[in-house]
């Protein structure tokens, strides 16, 4: 399982807000990893290093690797906090992951061939319902996005998961419904030219 990031990190030897605090103090971010059957461990991640693998993106779909001591353990990352008014990393909690699991995650929608687009030629513009999509994905191949293609996308269209082309082993977690992901709404000169032409029909 190819791992996106590396992380180097101690292990925080106390638990508790003050030990947190203390270790904010000393540049480092507390943290925790639970999961895979496993006592969850408190550990402490250099600030910068941190920061920066957060800032490149996807830290909440990317697995990556915390070197613990000399003992490496692949992860994801599943929720982090961050100071209210600094912006600073507060603190991340970690899932174990192993090759074979199957994760939960947010996947980005990337959108192609907008350039030929009948609808957005014509003026139209994408209303984007859904900017990531839940889904449940192998940990050994989480994709980097799903792709929905607007290349014959017209005004007045929509978008649903059911056209979308997925990823083997890749599923969304809605399964009751056939969402939309996105529309190409008319612009606002067309509808109220649409709108006048429709009230002229009904005077006559």
């Amino acid at each position: 399982m190819a791992n996106s990031y590396e992380l180097k990190a101690q292990v925080r030897e106390r638990a508790g807000k003050g030990a947190a605090r203390a270790a904010r103090r000393e540049g480092l971010v507390p943290a925790v990893i639970y999961g895979d059957k496993k006592e969850a461990v408190s550990i402490n991640l250099p600030l910068k290093e941190a920061t920066m693998t957060l800032h490149k993106g996807g830290f909440l779909s990317h697995v990556g690797t915390i070197d613990l001591n000399g003992e490496k353990t692949s992860v994801i990352a599943k929720d982090f906090q961050l100071h209210p008014v600094k912006d600073t990393l507060m603190h991340v909690d970690f899932l174990r992951v192993s090759a074979d699991a199957t994760l939960t995650v947010e996947i980005p929608v990337k959108f192609l061939n907008e350039e030929t687009s009948p609808g957005l030629k014509r003026g139209g513009v994408i209303n984007v319902v859904r900017h990531t999509v839940e889904m449940t994905v192998p940990a050994n191949a989480i994709p980097e996005a799903i792709e929905v293609d607007l290349g014959a996308a017209d005004l007045g269209s929509s978008q649903h998961i059911s056209a979308v082309k997925l990823p083997a082993g890749c599923a969304p977690t809605i399964t009751d419904r056939d969402f939309t992901i996105s529309t190409i709404a008319a612009p606002a000169g067309l509808k109220e030219a649409d709108e006048a032409s429709e009230e002229g029909e009904g005077e006559e």
